[in-house]
């Protein structure tokens, strides 16, 4: 029997970190508690949350060694607090899925599935499924379902989804996939509740920008391209991801570095980027105070925010214009200089700030007049989680179209 307003544990496990949310949903969705583990293997790790008044709690962890020793550390910590006694279902967001996409129950044959593919995307399957794994040791008789970061890219049109590779193996499932999709399909819904049903059906791009950043273009209500491809590290310069790349930069290093493709790798996801570029550091806010004094950090900023806006241009190339331009994540949603200087010179298309609601993280940050409106919207991927979670096992729950209070 459904329970009359589920209770669903959200828990989106990344690289360094391990985030959490727990929703009641059904009616008007209600967050009962979040919270974030950071710092994960680097030392330093504190764990920071709040409950439903919204009152901010930090405390270190001082025992968080590993990705094994965090996860025990989460569920621990949510056990004291007695979140699993009452609990419905668990929800996890997985990166990268290959031909799994919508939200699915977790069962041995997924996670073999998932353990078979984990390479395509070392950097978050293994902890993923380690996170899953250890969930339902914990909790074994809830159900624990599988939301995918690729579904919201699952229907666009086969040319944007193609890579100009030998089609044979495309038929093996190499293609672009796109990511970000569970922050895309949270700002669709925050979208319409804030402009109405037809901005959410205009022409739309969503730029997710953070450590990990990527854009997408949506018409109608469906995503049509975006710039992530086959794995999280392509598309446009991240914190320390290279992005997009001449595919013979790689044999050109291995002969003239003696770069082995596993060193190349880690050079791609790790080494490059902000990072690389500044030589100091992948935090924005860390270049834009040192740009001043530093060519190597205004290098780095500039990089990003020209590489943004090419992809903004393209993309209101592929909708036939623009209507609506969203920014979100720790850059998007934060940063003030990076958003106007994506959107300096994109006059052409209909785009003008107001420099006093853009420092001010309005919601609309463009002039009243402007063709395009700019949003600043913050993401919670946690709660799109909890959504899809309870919506795949209770098929009447959540309302459609509703975002959290």
């Amino acid at each position: 029997m459904k329970p009359a307003r589920p209770l669903i544990l959200a828990l989106n496990g990344g690289s360094s970190s391990i985030r959490f949310g727990v929703y009641r949903m059904g009616g008007r969705p209600a967050c009962q508690l979040q919270g974030k583990l950071d710092r994960i293997g680097v030392g330093g790790s504190t764990l920071r949350f709040a409950g439903a008044d919204g009152v901010t709690h930090e405390f270190a962890l001082r025992a968080v060694r590993d990705y094994s020793s965090a996860t025990k550390a989460v569920l621990d910590w949510l056990s004291a607090r007695k979140v699993f006694d009452t609990l419905a279902a668990v929800g996890y967001r997985l990166v990268h899925g290959m031909g799994h996409t919508d939200p699915e129950l977790v069962t041995p044959d997924l996670l073999d599935d998932l353990r078979r593919i984990q390479w395509v995307d070392p950097d978050h399957l293994p902890d993923e499924i380690e996170l899953i794994e250890a969930v339902r040791k914990y909790v074994p008789s809830l159900p624990h379902v599988a939301c995918f970061d690729t579904a919201f890219h699952s229907h666009m049109p086969l040319v944007a989804r193609m890579l100009a590779i030998p089609r044979r193996l495309g038929e093996k499932g190499v293609r672009r996939y796109g990511f970000h999709g569970l922050s895309y399909a949270y700002l669709m819904l925050a979208l319409a509740r804030a402009a109405g049903p037809a901005a959410a059906k205009g022409r739309v791009v969503l730029a997710h920008l953070g450590s990990g950043a990527s854009l997408a273009a949506v018409k109608g209500g469906t995503g049509i391209d975006t710039s992530m491809g086959f794995t999280p590290a392509s598309g446009m310069p991240m914190g320390t991801r290279s992005g997009d790349i001449d595919p013979g930069l790689a044999l050109y290093l291995e002969r003239t570095e003696h770069m082995t493709p596993v060193q190349f790798d880690a050079m791609t996801k790790d080494a490059s980027g902000l990072l690389g570029v500044s030589e100091t550091s992948s935090d924005i806010r860390d270049l834009l105070a040192r740009e001043a004094v530093d060519a190597r950090a205004a290098d780095a900023v500039a990089l990003f925010c020209y590489q943004a806006k090419k992809w903004v241009g393209a993309y209101a190339a592929a909708l036939g214009g623009l209507d609506t331009l969203v920014f979100s994540g720790g850059i998007g949603e934060n940063c003030a200089a990076v958003r106007a200087r994506i959107c300096e010179g994109l006059e052409f298309l209909g785009v003008r700030l107001d420099a006093s609601r853009n420092v001010a993280n309005a919601d609309v940050i463009s002039v009243a007049r402007s063709r395009v409106t700019v949003r600043v919207i913050r993401t919670n991927e946690e709660w799109m989680v909890a959504r899809l979670t309870a919506a795949r096992v209770f098929a009447d729950c959540p309302p459609k179209g509703e975002t959290p209070e």
